[in-house]
């Protein structure tokens, strides 16, 4: 069954498969949702129901679950990365959202978790940090009689309030002007944009007044305007911009009122303007050391004097700048990154004590992990991982984190894993321990082999034989060159030592999902994705569990092109672990490029098989019977073929307007022939010896269904040989039977015969008596087929 999405929203490039209430659904991301211009991302649900042709519904998951974060989504790509949450949610994250922090935009990602009735409950953001703009600025303005002009004061104040950025996670902004008296012009809270304080400070009238009254007016802002009902915020830095062009009238009460200002930790910038000392003639040395006391120190940073009004213009960038760099800031135009750019949500793994995140964009895109959970943040810094990832080696781009899991070793102990596939090129993954302090040990480093490979990119541990202990690490290199070439990709797979791999221009391992038993013998499967084999319409790999280990071989290889010529990079996204459609078997979901495909399950057979024989011993001496003028030794055999279910839940299941009954042994074909010509027993070459037997109405499971086999041995070629071997030979073909509910349809075959197993039953045959050896019950599976 496929579901159909945008395509050019990259609909199907992550899928996860949920229920909720009994309803059962697809998740599947499409990360690119949105206009050219605004590709915010959305997550689709996609119901698994009783109409085959039902749409996909967005789910809207950026309005619901983070607009109370950000109201700027833009180009955040929710969807990237779909996770199971426990307990009854999802993650769904979304790794390029990003903080506008001045002129640059940090991209720390953003994850949502998400109940099963697609309700928010929290947003998770470790990394994402206040801007350094984070600041609350009060300008203290004279606007006594002696500021002239007063459209000079104008446009500076324009033009230095253009260079903040204006928004309620960086600046705000309120002006307080004075004479003999002060007021509010604005208070910090009632602008949000610095388009809107611009255009106030372009209606702000001269306040005028006989008498400057600097620290009454200093000690207003510093209890007033930076207060909460004006809207201070807790955490911002506090900064006042003092503007005056005289001495204050009320000098005396300037260390009260500048030390209330220290008290509440408020950064001062004091700018004497000298026109009215200049056109008067006047020395300003008194008014500059006044001004100079009421700044911060240090003089040279804190301290600006202009000759005039007009020159408050030629000091714009400079103030700005200054403001910009406070200690204890971050710069905006500063390149240091730590978690600026890390990306939290481009990789997901879910643990029993919290959430595993790759933070792939890191330090500089080193990279590296962080774990979220109930002791608390880790955030191991980058020295943790010096010994595989030398400091020297900082800019080169590791990506660690590009794919994070862990696995449980031997003495119960956890592992957490994390891939860095641009690693010199080749790519690594690293095997480390994580303690509650954040100290890390490094326990093992597995290393890809092939320039451009990107080893690493995708991680899988494998529990088999479900004990608890992971038995299995698979390793991806989608991008793996094989022969000709071609980007066929590779899986590694270990046992903490050892390998394996597959190949064509594939990218193999593109994507691994750990999936519950497909085959019910006990053990878990694995899913393996490959989106660019055959041309790009892609396919997925079935590998089963053996033991503690998995098949070297696949199982089955389900090609896009099977289920819809139309099918783009099939297999770029995986996930197996409901039963979606009620029959109690577990289902696939599969992305694609612009599609989400679901896979059914088909229910298993086992076919037992077995051999009788009459007469339990043959006299070759004496012949007992006659084959037209020759005697012979006559023998006749009989193949037992019994059908038993190995599938859980019932034999029949309905979905949609079909009924998949099982598979069912359809006709059997039996050979028989001896072993050794030369020395063995003659049969009679008048007589067949293939019998086909057919099974015209499906019985029921269980079910037996028997062949007789006739043989005529005419003569031995040497009584003196102790034992002479015969074999019986089988093969049997399966084909799976489909009827629609629809009254009075008659059934219909849907497929072409598929062949299955051999066996072999081997005859002993004496001089002096025929022994029967009855082999033991042997199966054959008519097996797994997603349809």
């Amino acid at each position: 069954r496929i579901f159909t999405g945008p395509e050019d929203a990259l609909f199907g490039f992550s899928v996860l498969q949920h229920e909720s209430d009994g309803e059962k659904s697809m998740l599947v991301g499409a990360p690119w949702d949105g206009p050219p211009n605004n590709r915010r991302g959305d997550v689709y649900k996609c119901i698994v129901g009783e109409e085959r042709n039902s749409n996909c519904s967005k789910v809207n998951l950026g309005e619901t679950a983070l607009q109370n974060v950000s109201k700027n989504l833009r180009n955040s790509h929710l969807g990237m990365t779909l996770t199971p949450d426990s307990p009854d949610g999802f993650l769904a994250c979304a790794p390029l959202w990003s903080q506008e922090c001045g002129t640059s935009m940090f991209s720390t990602g953003i994850c949502a978790s998400v109940s099963d009735d697609l309700e928010p409950r929290e947003t998770i953001a470790p990394t994402a940090q206040r801007c350094s703009t984070y600041m609350d600025i009060v300008i203290v303005l004279d606007g006594s009689n002696s500021i002239y002009p007063w459209y000079e004061v104008q446009n500076f104040l324009s033009n230095i309030l253009s260079k903040f950025h204006i928004s309620s996670d960086q600046m705000q902004v309120g002006v307080l002007q004075y004479g003999e008296v002060a007021v509010h012009e604005w208070s910090l809270k009632d602008y949000q944009t610095t388009q809107e304080v611009v255009e106030a400070a372009k209606n702000i009238s001269r306040q005028e007044g006989r008498e400057t009254r600097t620290a009454y007016a200093i000690h207003m802002a510093c209890t007033e305007a930076f207060s909460a009902e004006r809207g201070s915020r807790d955490g911002a830095t506090k900064v006042m911009i003092v503007v005056t062009d005289g001495e204050s009238h009320d000098g005396e009460e300037l260390p009260e009122a500048l030390k209330e200002c220290e008290n509440r930790n408020i950064t001062r910038y004091a700018i004497a303007v000298l026109g009215h000392y200049i056109r008067r003639q006047q020395d300003p040395e008194t008014f500059i050391s006044e001004i100079k006391y009421i700044a911060s120190d240090p003089d040279d940073k804190y301290f600006f004097n202009v000759t005039d009004e007009a020159a408050l213009n030629d000091i714009v960038d400079a103030l700005g700048d200054r403001i910009f760099t406070l200690e204890g800031t971050l710069g905006y135009n500063q390149s240091s990154f730590h978690m600026e750019m890390s990306q939290i949500g481009f990789s997901t793994h879910t643990l029993d004590d919290g959430i595993l995140f790759g933070m792939v964009g890191a330090y500089d895109w080193d990279g590296g992990v962080l774990k979220e959970g109930t002791s608390g943040r880790i955030m191991p810094p980058r020295e943790a991982f010096e010994s595989e990832f030398p400091l020297e080696l900082k800019n080169h781009a590791a990506y660690l984190g590009y794919t994070v899991s862990s696995v449980i070793v031997g003495d119960w102990k956890r592992l957490y894993l994390a891939g860095a596939p641009r690693f010199k090129h080749k790519g690594k993954v690293i095997l480390f321990e994580l303690s509650d302090e954040g100290d890390v040990s490094i326990v093992q480093a597995l290393n890809g082999e092939q320039i451009g490979s990107y080893y690493g990119s995708e991680v899988c541990g494998l529990d088999i034989d479900k004990d608890g202990i992971t038995d299995v690490l698979l390793v991806a290199a989608p991008m793996f060159l094989g022969s000709g070439n071609k980007e066929a990709g590779r899986v590694y797979i270990y046992t903490l030592s050892g390998s394996d791999e597959k190949s064509q221009d594939a990218r193999f391992g593109y994507a691994l999902a750990a999936t519950p038993d497909l085959n019910h013998d006990g053990f878990t499967d694995l899913l393996v994705g490959a989106p660019l084999e055959d041309e790009h319409k892609g396919a997925i790999y079935v590998y089963h569990g053996d033991g503690i280990y998995i098949t070297h071989n696949y199982k089955q290889r389900i090609p896009g092109s099977s289920i819809s010529p139309s099918l783009q990079y099939f297999g770029r996204s995986l996930s197996a672990r409901l039963d979606l459609d009620g029959d109690e078997l577990i289902d696939l979901a599969v992305g694609a490029q612009g599609s989400a495909v679901m896979l059914s399950s088909r229910s298993i057979v086992q076919i037992n098989v077995s051999l009788s024989f009459q007469p339990h011993s043959i006299n070759v001496i004496q012949k007992t019977c006659q084959r037209g003028s020759r005697e012979s030794a006559c023998l006749n055999a009989t193949a037992c073929f019994t059908t038993v279910s190995r599938s859980p839940g019932p034999h029949s299941n309905s979905f949609g307007q079909t009924k998949c009954l099982y598979f069912i042994a359809d006709i059997f074909s039996l050979r028989f022939k001896i072993n050794d010509t030369e020395s063995g027993p003659v049969l009679d070459e008048g007589w067949p010896t293939t019998v086909k037997k057919s099974v015209s109405d499906p019985p029921s499971l269980i079910h037996q269904t028997c062949c007789p086999l006739h043989m005529y041995l005419l003569r031995f070629s040497s009584l003196k040989t102790a034992v002479r071997m015969m074999c019986v030979q089988q093969t049997w073909c399966c084909r799976l039977i489909w009827t629609s509910l629809g009254p009075g349809t008659d059934l219909r075959y849907l497929s072409d015969l598929i062949c299955f197993h051999k066996i072999r039953s081997t005859l002993l045959i004496d001089s002096r008596e025929i022994l029967i050896v009855f082999p033991p019950q042997t199966e054959a599976l008519c097996d797994s087929q997603p349809s």
